[in-house]
């Protein structure tokens, strides 16, 4: 049973709740023409219609917790419309939850992207140094499966699995290709089947699929390269020179003005904050630039 994020409310009371809201999650569900193949891509085997009636019963539910909260605190410093404020600000925060709630999916699909494609060239090196060696084909997807590589063992225990329950290799290996979210492990599955269908020699197979994704690894590389100077650019420009800057400014302006030391003090705080603040965004996006074929 899957946990949505930003909830405080345990899975089962979700699920349960979720029923009074299904005729409301039906007409909302053609806004997000995709959640059901991000459900499936992220290994959620819950209906697009069932998830969404529980991403809007535990946004309802964090809508009102927020309400009662924001409410009660507005009204304890006694700030006028007191109710119309906290709910206002409750509603904006319970649509951005509703929001991520319903991406959360496809959060998951990408982390798994990330997960599969870092494993990729190890486990096909680790695949072809196998067959050379005169290792059978379904010892080699045991070893995979039984092996530490991630999210990438995961697939290939799922096509162990199926080959015991009767299915041939060609087809349990099409199946884990073909709700898998990422590129790049499909493209090298389906190289494997069409060479496993044709007859071909599988070495010549696995060692094409490995000098494709080299190649791919060197343009994945080469483009990460070139977007590191713009944001290293940003990132002087951001973190070290405005802020610089402007605590220089800041010291003039309370000298000349006259500028209380409570609203200084605020100020520099909040100059502190933000670069903070960017700091944290800029190690964000470098992480999430960074190629998905280089191992961690």
């Amino acid at each position: 049973m899957i946990k949505l994020p930003y909830t405080f409310l345990p899975p089962q009371l979700i699920t349960k709740g979720s029923r009074l809201v299904q005729k409301p999650a039906i007409k909302i569900l053609p806004i997000f023409p995709f959640l059901s193949l991000n459900l499936r891509q992220a290994g959620i085997k819950e209906k697009s219609e069932k998830y969404m009636a529980m991403c809007i019963f535990a946004s309802l539910m964090f809508f009102v917790f927020l309400s009662l909260i924001f409410s009660f605190m507005l009204f304890a410093f006694k700030v006028e419309n007191a109710i119309i404020i906290g709910i206002g600000a409750s509603f904006f925060f319970s649509l951005f939850v509703f929001i991520q709630q319903v991406l959360y999916p496809k959060i998951l699909s990408r982390k798994k992207i990330r997960s599969l494609e870092q494993n990729l060239l190890p486990a096909l090196q680790s695949f072809l140094v196998q067959l050379n060696s005169g290792v059978p084909l379904f010892n080699i997807l045991t070893n995979i499966a039984a092996g530490d590589y991630g999210d990438l063992s995961k697939e290939f225990d799922r096509a162990i699995k199926e080959i015991n329950a009767g299915k041939s290799q060609v087809e349990a290996l099409e199946e884990i290709a073909s709700n898998n979210p990422s590129t790049l492990f499909r493209r090298a599955i389906w190289q494997i089947v069409n060479g496993m269908k044709a007859g071909a020699e599988m070495r010549n197979v696995m060692s094409e699929i490995i000098n494709s994704l080299g190649e791919q690894q060197m343009i994945q590389i080469q483009n990460y390269g070139s977007q590191l100077s713009p944001l290293a650019m940003f990132y002087m420009l951001a973190a070290v020179i405005v802020p610089s800057l402007s605590v220089t400014f800041i010291i003039v302006l309370s000298s000349f003005m006259g500028l209380g030391t409570n609203l200084t003090k605020v100020v520099l705080w909040s100059l502190l904050g933000m670069v903070i603040f960017i700091q944290i965004m800029f190690l964000g996006i470098i992480r999430s630039k960074r190629p998905n074929l280089l191992t961690s």
